[in-house]
Formats: C-alpha cells, sequence, structure tokens
C-alpha cells in the first residue's frame, strides 16, 4: 500500500500580525469586571493563551512605567524632605528584665535571677540542672 499523500499538501498556516491599537482595544476590553478572556478571544478570533500574554504583558508595562515614575517622584522629593529633616532625641533602649526561675523540688524552693545578656549561659546551666 502506498502512504504517500495523493493530494496536493495543504498550505500552511500564516502568521498573524495585529496593530498595537487592536491590541489595546482588546486588552482594554478584558481589563472590564466580569468579562472572560477566553469570551472576548473567541469574539475577535484569538486564541485565548495569546490574548492572556497580551494582558500580561500590558500589566507588566503598566507596573514598570508606574515605577519609573514613583521613582522619580520620590528622589525629586527627597530634596525637599532632607531640608526640613529635624532630628529627634531618643531616649535609650530600657533594659530588660533579668530571667528569673523557680525551682521547686521535694519542699524546697529555689529562685535564680541571670542577667537577659547571658540568655545562653542561663539555658545552658538549666539544662545540667534538670537532668
Amino acid at each position: 500500500m502506498n502512504t504517500t499523500c495523493l493530494s496536493a499538501p495543504l498550505a500552511g498556516r500564516r502568521r498573524r500580525r495585529h496593530s498595537q491599537q487592536f491590541k489595546a482595544e482588546v486588552v482594554g476590553a478584558c481589563c472590564q469586571p466580569g468579562v472572560s478572556i477566553a469570551a472576548i478571544a473567541l469574539a475577535n478570533g484569538l486564541n485565548a493563551n495569546l490574548l492572556r500574554r497580551w494582558v500580561v504583558d500590558a500589566e507588566q508595562t503598566r507596573t514598570t512605567s508606574a515605577k519609573v515614575e514613583s521613582s522619580a517622584r520620590d528622589t525629586a522629593g527627597q530634596a525637599g524632605a532632607l531640608a526640613s529633616f529635624v532630628p529627634v532625641k531618643l531616649d535609650p533602649t530600657p533594659s530588660l528584665p533579668d530571667i528569673r526561675i523557680e525551682l521547686k523540688r521535694n519542699g524546697t524552693l529555689v529562685t535564680v535571677t541571670w542577667p537577659t545578656g547571658a540568655a545562653a549561659e542561663c539555658g545552658a546551666w538549666l539544662r545540667e540542672v534538670l537532668r
């Protein structure tokens, strides 16, 4: 049996090109609340995955341009902010209370007070005592 194709080969699909205006209109339609990207794609003869990529690209472009604008405003605002900076003297950090441990064994109560700065040593001592 001969398996070669007897009819003429089908012409391959050509890649379509869409204008930026068309893309912007379709992406804008997708940004409306309650609208399905798949429905918009179907109505415009597009693949839903392609349209989703256009929407993501548009969101990234908006985010990038917003960051650039924000950065420019922040840089301009910092010059004014530095001129109006007023240093404020803060109280030193209050010291933390000491570690207090109460041990009860056979009716005897032992209270140990340990400085907070040596908490690691306190933990090691407590492990030894509780063995």
